[in-house]
């Protein structure tokens, strides 16, 4: 298990989770001057080459008193219209703010189905992949106009959580009007005492957890201690802090207040483990000995090592990876439907968009998606 490091420097990608109440006041609307030094705080972040993702809350609070909806609880019309209206004023704030820096911003609107459903979700990742490739700051947010109580992650905390894990993010920071865990709510407690790191989510560290949402946010501390066993479990770190100061991430970076999660393992690795464990493949291929020495420096398989393929699948399932000697070498995800597979196998990458007809990915199965078994001085070539 590796410790946490209480300062940004050691992460390279790092999901910014931002709860509504800091980005909305309900009576006066957007805090723009927050906004800004965030906006600040990303400049800085990217400046030291760290991609940066956000997940914001705020697009209902921001809806409700753009259409002057009524004080409360909202019907699940008036929250989605209230989303509707508040998106385009969320997007707008954020593109303004860190267009100052000259830094590009990109909507993603996701459902719980684009990180539960396998093609959706390699369609999200490859999304954000991109925008963060070209140095674009993703922004992201549940679509609340379509989603309903049965489909809906219910709270940010945990979307960012499963956005951090399926970019393979290093770490995941939880922004809130709360600065940590605490032993008990110190709000009831007067002996409550500050948990300044978690090695690990025991029942212990849940049974501290209590529900200390505010009006305009859903998520609480068991939201919280949710996202961090589905982040820490992938080998994110996590630490949720306060946000409530102006240019939140700077003042983290340079204090480290607040509570730290441990990851298991790293992110790559962690999900690499969960390839080479699936205990079924949905297909074989084949690889010539120049896609093997490929595979095993690190890189993508491309559709011109690969000799044959075996099997009916889909994008986004899992196949074996067979070397010349017949042996399996690997396991990963592959992004190409088998009829696809067979049509562009042995070809150059070149080839592929007058093959299938579209501009297909580059590469069959992703360096990132692979799990590859070293090679030994048998098969060696």
């Amino acid at each position: 298990m590796n410790a946490v490091n209480r300062t940004l420097s050691g992460y390279r990608r790092i999901v910014i989770k931002i709860g509504s109440s800091l980005l909305v006041d309900p009576k006066t609307g957007m805090k723009g001057d927050w906004l800004r030094s965030l906006a600040d705080d990303v400049a800085m972040l990217k400046a030291r080459n760290h991609e940066v993702l956000i997940v914001s809350s705020g697009a209902i609070a921001l809806g409700r008193r753009i259409l002057n909806l009524r004080r409360g609880p909202l019907r699940l019309e008036e929250s989605q219209a209230a989303a509707a209206a508040g998106q385009i004023a969320l997007a707008r704030a954020y593109s303004e703010a860190l267009g100052h820096h000259d830094i590009q911003a990109g909507q993603i609107l996701v459902t719980l189905s684009d990180t539960e459903e396998r093609r959706r979700y390699l369609n999200a990742r490859s999304t954000i992949e991109t925008l963060l490739k070209v140095g674009a700051v993703p922004i992201i947010n549940e679509n609340d106009t379509v989603a309903t109580s049965e489909i809906r992650y219910g709270d940010n905390d945990r979307l960012a959580a499963r956005v951090a894990t399926m970019m393979t993010s290093d770490l995941l920071v939880l922004f809130s009007d709360i600065d940590g865990l605490y032993t008990a709510p110190p709000a009831q407690d007067p002996e409550a005492r500050f948990v300044e790191r978690v090695p690990v989510i025991s029942h212990e560290i849940e049974a501290m957890a209590g529900d200390v949402g505010t009006e305009l946010s859903r998520g609480g501390m068991v939201t919280k201690i949710e996202a961090g066993k589905i982040a820490t479990a992938s080998g994110t770190a996590m630490v949720i802090a306060s946000g409530t100061r102006l240019n939140p991430v700077r003042s983290l970076d340079e204090s480290g207040y607040g509570t730290w999660f441990d990851a298991v393992g790293n992110p790559v690795s962690s999900r690499k483990k969960w390839i080479a464990g699936q205990l079924g493949v949905c297909g074989r291929l084949h690889l010539d000995e120049g896609a093997e020495r490929a595979l095993n420096s690190g890189k993508s398989l491309l559709a011109a090592g690969i000799r044959k393929v075996e099997g009916d699948f889909v994008r986004g399932d899992i196949v074996a990876l067979i070397g010349p000697a017949g042996i399996e070498i690997g396991r990963g995800i592959v992004a190409y439907d088998s009829q696809e597979a067979r049509a562009i196998f042995g070809r150059q990458s070149s080839e592929i968009t007058g093959i299938l007809g579209y501009a297909g990915r580059s590469a069959v199965v992703h360096r990132d998606d692979l799990a590859v078994r070293p090679m030994t001085g048998d098969n060696e070539g």
